[in-house]
């Protein structure tokens, strides 16, 4: 249970608060750009171990159902924490809220479609397409903290919003292919 993968899983959980407080405004509808640059790399350091607790739970055999369960959690509780925050702080603001709420939409609801297909035994395994998903979320919500950090490089800021709406699309892409597969268990 307490294998070096899971424990870099459990990290990343605990290092969300940690994040939202350096992305809190503490003086109002003001931004802490050193916070950002702390949150920035904070941020990066869980995508890191994100990757690496894979990896490792993959090269030494130790692959956990712990882990399994764990992983995907971790990943969604981040992602919503930093949509959550950047919405409040107006770092996603306007027309742009509606690819930060796709996204958050997505993962509530493939989060409770596994349930359901769970409790039939039917598994729903990660595609390619998913990961891609992810990927774009992890490289706009990075590029979005960045972007607090160096308000002055407009293109951050810039990069942050197209990976943004890269990701709603592929949110969702990936969202209508896991639906396609749920209703076919549904009665």
């Amino acid at each position: 249970m307490l294998s070096l993968p899971n424990i870099l899983t459990l990290s990343r959980i605990f290092a969300v608060p940690l994040l939202v407080a350096l992305l809190w405004p503490f003086v109002e509808n003001q931004r802490w750009e050193a916070g950002y640059g702390l949150a920035f790399a904070l941020y990066c350091l869980m995508g890191i171990t994100d990757y690496f607790d894979g990896y490792v739970a993959r090269t030494r055999g130790t692959v956990s159902k712990l882990g399994v369960f764990l992983d995907p959690i971790a990943d969604k509780i981040m992602v919503a924490a930093v949509v959550v925050m950047l919405c409040a702080t107006g770092d996603i603001a306007g027309f742009h809220v509606i690819a930060a709420i796709v996204i958050l939409m997505r993962e509530i609801f493939v989060s409770g479609l596994r349930e359901f297909l769970a409790d039939l035994r039917v598994s729903m395994p990660v595609t390619k397409l998913a990961k891609w998903k992810t990927t774009f979320q992890f490289i706009a919500l990075g590029a979005l903290i960045l972007a607090g950090a160096l308000p002055d490089f407009a293109f951050v800021n810039y990069v942050g919003v197209v990976t943004l709406w890269a990701a709603a699309v592929l949110t969702l892409v990936t969202g209508w292919d896991y639906l396609r597969v749920g209703l076919k268990h549904m009665d």
